[in-house]
């Protein structure tokens, strides 16, 4: 063990059992934080950001010599502006500068985000070493703070070790009225409950968990968040129903995020606010999309129950008419469509179809027969579809690859002829599956106008990059469209999922490859 990095999140007694089980503590531990770092990435911005320089007339005067304090001189509401752009220790530290900037900061809303209160050198990851120092600052600004309190990030400490502290927070939050509040305990354990007090939190809009476990069920049913518009749960311990109950208990609830819940979950949405529901890396058994009359985005990301095992997450859509943007489906899946079972060669009717849709993307592994014969059969459930994106997974089995002909012969398909007018194609390899449906899809569509072909990473698929662009070229060579095809140097199976793209209703489509990099260039 000589030379190996101290321990971040496994505690002792999980290290020793770890090794007697034959395992090591080292690989438990680094597994832990990627899935912490997997929550960071995937939780809210926090509301800080650099000021803009003032404009020249707020400017000190150029001879320093003479320089006068021009900013002290600002209106207080332009002045309470700066401090609630600062971190926290910038924001309290302003109180030094003069006597009108000395209230400013108590005035202020708070804004409180502990991982700026490191000590100094101090960086990711995390060791125990820090958590006292923050947990004593954290305590310290909750107590000096009147309030009102705008959004608190609790995200370095390991809560276990400091319950009391917690309770005591929650408790301060309440009163003092915090509306944005995210809450991840550093593990270990990882089934550390919540308190109950954090339910009764009336004030909050918007509430994200990471590395818990939901208390009983009789808590959650008394749990009351009027206002609450997003619902964040990361890697936490719950069981089956307790989602519902929150949502029934959440009135004006738009967004629900799940993330890394691996407790093979049933979940039934029934909602009359939610807009968006993503779930991500998640083991989904059943999702039953009962009444939700605002629903417009439906993500299912790397969430069936075991795929390699053939185990798939069983969709059904009942009522949902504002439903715009699904994904990823997956042809090895069940859907159930009002209460039709989609089989291949299914005939369509109005019951069988979802004409809002009009984002699509499926995931396909175009060397597995039964899936690509599912995948005509999907389309036509979704006649409005305008744009179309397919992750084309790999196949850990003998190829079986269907040529063009099948798809000739699978009969029209009326939203590839007449509706789609961006389709794309991520993780391309060239394998005569891809190549077939490509040709397909150019002989046929009529209205599309960009093709987006993104390779995959050849550093984790060998394959030859030249011969599948050749394949490309050939197949769109006759078409007037553009074809982009994008060079990959990301991980095998592309990038993560982020909730904030999902999310985000100004971004028309969250699952383009274009449009994704772009919005991400103008951060």
């Amino acid at each position: 063990m000589a030379g190996r990095t101290p321990f971040t999140n496994v505690d002792p007694a999980t290290a020793a059992a770890a090794r007697l089980q034959g395992a090591d503590p080292h690989e438990l531990d680094q597994t832990m934080e990627f899935m912490l770092r997997l929550i960071y990435t995937n939780l809210p911005d926090f509301p800080i950001y650099d000021c803009p320089r003032l404009p020249p007339p707020l400017a000190l005067a150029d001879d320093h010599s003479s320089a006068v304090d021009r900013l002290s001189t600002l209106p207080r509401e332009l002045l309470r502006g700066i401090v609630s752009r600062l971190p926290v220790k910038d924001a309290a530290r302003t109180a030094v500068l003069s006597s009108r900037w000395r209230p400013l900061w108590l005035s202020t809303p708070l804004l409180l985000h502990d991982a700026h209160l490191l000590p100094k050198g101090h960086r990711w990851p995390l060791t125990p070493a820090n958590s006292p120092a923050i947990t004593a600052a954290v305590s310290h600004i909750l107590e000096a703070h009147p309030g009102p309190v705008h959004c608190v990030r609790l995200v370095c400490t390991n809560m276990s070790l400091y319950r009391p502290q917690l309770a005591r927070w929650l408790q301060l939050l309440a009163d003092k009225g915090v509306e944005d509040l995210v809450l991840v305990n550093r593990p270990w354990p990882r089934d550390l409950p919540l308190p109950a007090a954090l339910f009764s939190i009336a004030t909050l809009t918007r509430l994200y968990l990471g590395q818990w476990k939901l208390p009983d069920t009789a808590v959650l049913r008394g749990a009351s968040f009027p206002h609450l518009r997003e619902l964040g749960i990361c890697c936490v311990f719950m069981k089956r129903g307790d989602v519902e109950c929150l949502v029934a208990r959440s009135p004006v609830l738009e967004i629900l995020n799940i993330l890394g819940c691996m407790e093979e979950m049933r979940l039934r949405i029934v909602s009359d606010s939610l807009r968006c529901v993503q779930i991500s890396m998640s083991s989904i058994e059943h999702i039953q999309v009962v009444k939700a009359p605002l629903l417009e985005r439906l993500v299912m990301y790397r969430s069936s129950p075991n795929a390699a095992r053939g185990l798939y997450t069983k969709l059904r859509i009942a009522d949902a008419p504002k439903l715009r943007v699904l994904g990823y489906l997956e042809p090895g899946q069940v859907l159930e469509i009002r209460d039709t079972v989609i089989m291949p060669g299914i005939r369509t009717s109005a019951s069988t179809m979802l004409t809002s849709v009009k984002v699509l993307s499926f995931n396909v592994r175009f060397g597995v027969h039964s899936d690509v014969r599912k995948v005509p059969t999907f389309l036509r459930c979704f006649p409005n579809a305008e744009r179309l994106h397919i992750m084309s997974k790999r196949c850990d089995q003998p190829s079986d690859n269907l040529a063009l002909n099948f798809w000739e012969e699978s009969g029209p398909i009326i939203n590839v002829i007449l509706r789609i007018n961006t389709m794309s194609i991520r993780e391309f390899r060239g394998d005569p599956g891809e190549v077939a449906f490509l040709e397909y899809f150019f002989r046929t569509a009529r209205v599309v106008r960009t093709v987006v072909v993104a390779m995959a990473n050849p550093k984790s698929t060998p394959f030859s990059t030249d011969e599948a662009l050749s394949k490309v070229e050939k197949c769109s060579k006759n078409t007037a469209c553009i074809t982009l095809v994008l060079r990959n140097k990301g991980p095998a199976g592309g990038e993560l999922w982020k909730f904030k793209d999902g999310a985000d209703f100004s971004f028309h489509d969250p699952f383009s490859v274009a449009e994704v990099s772009r919005k991400q260039r103008s951060e």
